[in-house]
C-alpha cells in the first residue's frame, strides 16, 4: 500500500538523486536506486542493464550543463508500483522518458526506464 510520503520520495528520487548519481559519477548511489532487474531502453532502442549503467557511471563524466527533470505524471499504485514520466531538459538537449519503479522492503527502486524524442537544442536558444 502506498505511504503518504511516497509522492515526495519519488519526486526527489527522479528529480534529484537519479541525475545526481550520473552527474557525480556515483555508482554506489545509482546502485541503490536501480533494481537488480533494471533495464533501460535508450532513444536508439539499445537496451542496458543495471550492471551496464553502473559501469557507465563509474567510467564516464556526464555534464549536461544545466539540467532539470520535469515530472508530468506520477502515479503510485497500491501494489507497490509507480510510474513516472516527464521531460529532461539540459543545456544542449531535451528528451522524454518513462520510468517504472517498485517498492520492496520499504525502498523504491527503478526497474525500467525508456528514453525517446531526444532533441538537440540549437546554439541560438542558449
Amino acid at each position: 500500500m502506498a505511504d503518504h510520503n511516497d509522492d515526495g520520495i519519488l519526486r526527489n528520487f527522479k528529480t534529484v538523486l537519479w541525475p545526481q548519481a550520473y552527474r557525480d559519477g556515483d555508482a554506489e548511489l545509482l546502485g541503490r536506486l536501480l533494481h537488480d532487474s533494471f533495464e533501460m531502453v535508450d532513444a536508439e532502442g539499445n537496451v542496458s542493464t543495471k550492471a551496464d549503467e553502473l559501469e557507465y557511471v563509474a567510467n564516464n563524466l556526464w555534464d549536461p550543463g544545466s539540467f532539470e527533470y520535469r515530472i508530468e505524471r506520477l502515479s503510485i499504485y497500491d501494489n507497490g508500483v509507480a510510474v513516472v514520466t516527464g521531460e529532461g531538459a539540459a543545456s544542449k538537449y531535451r528528451y522524454r522518458s518513462s520510468n517504472v519503479l517498485v517498492k520492496e522492503a520499504g525502498e523504491w527502486r527503478a526497474i525500467s526506464s525508456h528514453v525517446s524524442g531526444v532533441q538537440q537544442e540549437s546554439e541560438d536558444t542558449q
